[in-house]
């Protein structure tokens, strides 16, 4: 069985993206690209209904481009828990009330099991001040969390 792997919104929306002048952008632009290219098939990639909200926002040209890439993922349910868990992480601190739906991502990959979150969100994803709190209140609802990392970090394995 090949490990699992919720996609955020952000992976995605780099894969999809016409290329960035700006260099910091560029360069996740191409590893999210390698990534997909290379080590997706090592995976079993899972979505939700927050990732479809996401893509299919903004320019009808570029959101049809996100659309097209997620349109064979398959996408795991907003169970109750989800959204019990999802509250949670914004009502405890662990994320803002401004990143509910970042919320509900970890929300979805923790409690259906997901061994890795892929973002490029490290404003409240990824981030390194935040991750302890979430991986401890996901912990404390009975759920192990999902490792949270950008495509470069699970480039090997």
């Amino acid at each position: 069985m090949k490990p699992t792997v919720y996609i955020e919104t952000s992976i995605v929306s780099y894969l999809t993206s016409r290329p960035s002048n700006d260099i910091r952008v560029a360069a996740s632009q191409n590893a999210t690209n390698e990534w997909w290219e290379t080590r997706r098939p090592v995976f079993d990639l899972y979505i939700s209904e927050f990732v479809l909200t996401e893509a299919g926002f903004g320019h009808p040209d570029a959101a049809n481009r996100r659309m097209t890439v997620l349109r064979y993922i398959p996408e795991l349910e907003t169970v109750e828990d989800v959204r019990i868990l999802g509250k949670a992480l914004i009502a405890r601190g662990s994320l803002p009330v401004k990143a509910e739906i970042d919320a509900y991502h970890i929300a979805v990959a923790a409690v259906h099991g997901m061994e890795y979150l892929l973002t490029w969100n490290c404003t409240h994803i990824a981030n390194a001040v935040m991750r302890p709190k979430i991986e401890s209140l996901c912990r404390e609802f009975g759920y192990e969390p999902p490792i949270i990392c950008t495509p470069q970090e699970l480039m090997e394995g």
